[in-house]
């Protein structure tokens, strides 16, 4: 079994839920895909590693990836991991939903890795309407980053990939539902 099949498998024992449920986009949907139940699996966060840096190591001049906590966080430190496997640097930052409450009171966490004009990848567990995405690069950006696209675990094709496109971003999905259940 491949990589990607395996990690399939998982998605549908572990992430997959078919009932109804509001989404983040405010949404109802007949099914859930809680991507956290995946890519903190040990296997299956291994593989989302490997899967999302196969996915990104050919894009110019990425140095880091990250996004909003909590989707983003095991994905981002295992994508930097299996990119430092393959003896490339590329760190993982983490997109607070609200500035630190003391201290610095920082947005971003991994700062000190990532000087003005860092060119970055933001990384999702589920795109539905792409909403979070484009909240995530607009803070990325505000933060001096400089965005180069999206990859996600799992794109619900529910306007997503439209909606980022339309601003001028690249999604690339690891999977999309289409692919994991009919």
């Amino acid at each position: 079994m491949s990589e990607r099949e395996r990690l399939k498998q998982i998605i549908l024992e572990l992430s997959y839920e078919k009932r109804l449920v509001k989404l983040a986009s405010g949404r109802e949907s007949d099914f859930y895909f809680d991507g956290k139940q995946t890519t903190l699996h040990a296997e299956g966060g291994f593989l989302v590693g490997k899967l999302f840096y196969e996915a990104i190591k050919d894009v110019e001049g990425v140095e880091a990836v990250g996004g909003i906590t909590l989707g983003a966080d095991p994905i981002a430190t295992a994508t930097s991991i299996a990119a430092h496997l393959d003896g490339k640097n590329m760190h993982a930052f983490i997109i607070r939903k609200e500035p630190k409450g003391h201290g610095t009171g920082q947005w971003l966490e991994g700062r000190k890795n990532l000087p003005p004009g860092t060119k970055v990848i933001i990384v999702e567990d589920v795109v539905t309407t792409g909403g979070s995405s484009m909240k995530a690069v607009r803070r990325a950006e505000e933060e001096g980053l400089k965005v180069l696209g999206i990859v996600t675990l799992v794109d619900r094709e529910e306007g997503g990939r439209e909606n980022i496109e339309a601003e001028g971003y690249w999604l690339r999905t690891i999977f999309t539902k289409s692919q994991l259940v009919s």
